[in-house]
Formats: structure tokens, C-alpha cells, sequence
């Protein structure tokens, strides 16, 4: 007979269990991304994470001590969750909407979730309050909500390009049947030239929104982006001599090919680094930088998640005005004289169309940073 193991003693199973270990609890709190703050039955912070340093951008000694309400007291939400919890001793959340002010950077978009602590007699001791930040959420929001309006953009577009091409074709056709007639030294010939010239300006628009409602989808291989953006980069150069733009290049070579259209992926980093260019009147920089993502992974049902690989674009230039960011990728929307208002809405198509994101962030006077996250692997 196999050998019994002995019973173990309730007073061993609790010796191993983690509530007996409060140091579990201080390393959990230390490296969690949540932030957490605690009160006591007074009101009185007593727990302050880092994740919550993080966040305030103020420091645990700094607040250690202080109630709840002078804490919060220009955040009325806040005040309220922290409120409901340690004086009617019931737990509350709070899922969207609510913002947590800080002292020196931005407002930030949180979740929030706060409920009593109990004694082991049932005795109420205070409250915790659990904060989440959502920024990358949002900007995943944001970035959807972008690339469901051009899907449908898409759409129309492409129906309105194939009603327009044929008749197109025809005013074409009559006008250089017109300029044969005429002879060219006839003084109506220039007109007939304005006339073909036009009709193709047209016929050129027209081929990209038919890019832009283009369902078929991207031809998939292994592209090298260092070589992609490398070429590009060179030959950027090149058209920018006189304006004395320096290009920097910062590709990370352990990053392996990606699988996705070359020839779309091109187009996409030319029209970025283009317009990267474009932006900078005279004498400043233009990045490009390649790294794994920190932030996102692309995860199927059934496969393994995928690495993300961003691709940044920085330029220094004059930027655009936080009322424009979010029609910029309206197709004819531009802030370029002269420029078509379809490159960023085809660009945003691309990535979409390789499983990917586009964030975009710009201070006007200083500078647009555009960041292109790709997945390693195709799903």
C-alpha cells in the first residue's frame, strides 16, 4: 500500500496561507498598475501606492495623513465614491466618465472603485478606493471609432468614384476627338488641353477614394521595415536639401520582418514621413523610430498573442490645432494648400486593413508625433 501523508493541522494550512504573510500584500501593492489609496474610520489616508504617485504626481509623504476630503476636495466624483464607502460602509464604483485632476500634467481619464474595510468582528475600519487608468482604452476607442467612420466613408466613396468614371471617360473622349478636329493651331486647342488636363486631375482623385473603399485585401509577405523606412528616409533627403531638415533613424535591428503588404506599408510611411517633412518650413528634425510595444498585443481566439511594433514619426514643425486632430483623417479634409485631404484617411485604411492602430499626438508651434502599431504576426 502506498504510503498516507499526514493530515495537515489548520494551524499549518493557515501558516501558509498568504493572509498570514502581510509582506505578500506590500509587494502586491508595490508593483501593481492600480492605484489604491485607504483611509482609516476617520478619514485619513493611510495607504498610498506608487501607482497612485504615479498618477497625482504627488508622493506618499506628502499626503500620508491627510483626509479624504481635502484630498479630493476639487474632485467631486471622487469625493463622493470615497464618501459612500467609509461613512455609509457599502461598496461603490464608478465605470466611466470621471477624471482625476493632477497638479502638473494633464487630466486623466479613470475608472474608480471604492468599498469598506471590515475588521475580523465585523467592525468597520476605514475604506479603500481602487483607481484604473484609461488612457490606452480611450485611445483604442478612438482609434475604432476613426476607422468605422472610413469604412463608411469607404463605401460611399468607392459607389460615387464608379458613377462618376464612366461619364468621365466620355467627356474625355469628345474632348480629344475635339482637339483632332480643331488641329493644334487652332486658338481653341488650349482650351481642349485644359479640358483633358482636368478630366485627369479628376480621374486621379477618383482613383484613391476607389483606394479608399478598396475591399479587396492586402497581399500578405515578410516586409523588412528597417529597409522599407530606410529607403524612404534616403530618398526624403534628398528632396529636402535646401530646407536643412535632419532625418534621424532609430530602427531597432532585433525586430524580425513583419508580415504584411509591402507595397501598402511603403505607401503608408511615405505619405507619413512626407508630411512629417512638409510640416517643417525650414531648419528642424524628423524622426523615425522603431520598438516592440509596451502597450498592446493583438490576441485571436485560439492563437497566441502577437507582439506589437510601433512605428513612430516625429517632426518638429508647426503641428495642428487640437480643434483639427480628430478631422484629419475626414477624407478632403486637409491643412496643406494644395493637398488632396485623402493621404491620411488611405493611411489610416492601411493599418486598419493589417490589423493595426494610428495615434496621432501634436502641440501646435512644436511638433506631430504619429505612432503606427503593427502586429509582429498576421492573425
Amino acid at each position: 500500500m502506498p504510503p498516507k501523508h499526514p493530515k495537515r493541522r489548520k494551524e499549518d494550512m493557515l501558516e501558509a496561507s498568504p493572509r498570514s504573510d502581510p509582506n505578500l500584500y506590500a509587494m502586491i501593492l508595490e508593483n501593481i498598475d492600480r492605484a489604491v489609496i485607504a483611509f482609516d474610520h476617520e478619514g485619513k489616508i493611510t495607504l498610498f501606492n506608487p501607482a497612485m504617485e504615479a498618477f497625482t504626481g504627488r508622493s506618499a509623504r506628502q499626503v500620508m495623513g491627510a483626509h479624504f476630503r481635502e484630498f479630493f476636495h476639487d474632485q467631486k466624483e471622487l469625493l463622493y465614491l470615497a464618501g459612500v464607502a467609509l461613512e455609509e460602509g457599502r461598496s461603490i464604483s464608478d465605470d466611466e466618465g470621471l477624471t482625476l485632476q493632477r497638479t502638473n500634467a494633464e487630466p486623466l481619464p479613470v475608472n474608480a472603485y471604492a468599498a469598506p474595510i471590515f475588521s475580523s468582528d465585523g467592525k468597520q475600519n476605514g475604506a479603500v478606493m481602487i483607481i484604473r487608468d484609461l488612457t490606452r482604452i480611450k485611445e483604442l476607442e478612438g482609434t475604432l471609432r476613426r476607422a468605422d467612420r472610413l469604412s463608411l466613408l469607404g463605401t460611399l466613396a468607392a459607389g460615387l468614384a464608379h458613377e462618376i468614371k464612366n461619364p468621365l471617360g466620355g467627356i474625355k473622349g469628345a474632348a480629344q476627338l475635339l482637339a483632332m478636329e480643331l488641329g493644334p493651331e487652332q486658338e481653341l486647342d488650349e482650351y481642349t488641353g485644359i479640358m483633358i488636363r482636368e478630366v485627369d486631375r479628376i480621374n486621379s482623385i477618383i482613383e484613391e477614394l476607389m483606394d479608399l473603399g478598396n475591399p479587396h485585401p492586402p497581399e500578405i509577405g515578410e516586409v523588412n521595415l528597417s529597409k522599407v523606412l530606410g529607403d524612404i528616409v534616403l530618398l526624403q533627403k534628398e528632396a529636402t536639401r535646401s530646407k536643412n531638415i535632419d532625418f534621424k533613424l532609430r530602427l531597432d535591428p532585433s525586430i524580425p520582418p513583419i508580415q504584411g503588404d509591402e507595397k501598402l506599408l511603403t505607401r503608408l510611411f511615405l505619405n507619413l514621413i512626407k508630411n512629417a517633412r512638409e510640416a517643417i518650413e525650414r531648419d528642424g528634425e524628423v524622426l523615425v523610430e522603431t520598438r516592440i510595444s509596451s502597450n498592446y498585443h493583438l490576441t485571436s481566439p485560439g492563437q497566441r498573442p502577437s507582439p506589437m511594433v510601433d512605428i513612430k514619426v516625429r517632426d518638429s514643425g508647426c503641428g495642428i490645432a487640437d480643434e483639427e486632430l480628430d478631422r484629419i483623417f475626414t477624407p478632403y479634409f486637409t491643412t496643406k494648400s494644395g493637398g488632396s485631404g485623402l493621404g491620411l484617411a488611405i493611411s489610416q485604411k492601411v493599418v486598419k486593413d493589417h490589423n493595426g492602430f494610428l495615434k496621432i499626438e501634436s502641440i501646435p508651434e512644436t511638433g506631430t508625433t504619429i505612432t503606427v502599431s503593427l502586429p509582429l504576426r498576421r492573425q
